[in-house]
């Protein structure tokens, strides 16, 4: 899977997620777990926008 396909994954679990999210907050449900794995996700999606960090983009002993 390359990096775009990645990408585009996270990005539609997160609509799903969001729209599950939405459906329980109008009908006064808890979701607790769907938020920790919404957060989860847009911290990979982060990571993956922005080339995994400084180590993710240079090697030290290359």
């Amino acid at each position: 899977m390359s990096q775009h396909q990645y990408i585009t994954t996270l990005e539609r679990q997160i609509k799903v997620l969001n729209e599950r999210i939405d459906a329980k907050i109008m009908s006064g449900q808890r979701y607790v777990e769907e938020s920790q794995r919404h957060r989860a996700l847009l911290r990979k999606l982060r990571e993956q926008r922005r080339g995994n960090g400084l180590f993710g983009r240079f090697s030290l002993f290359a």
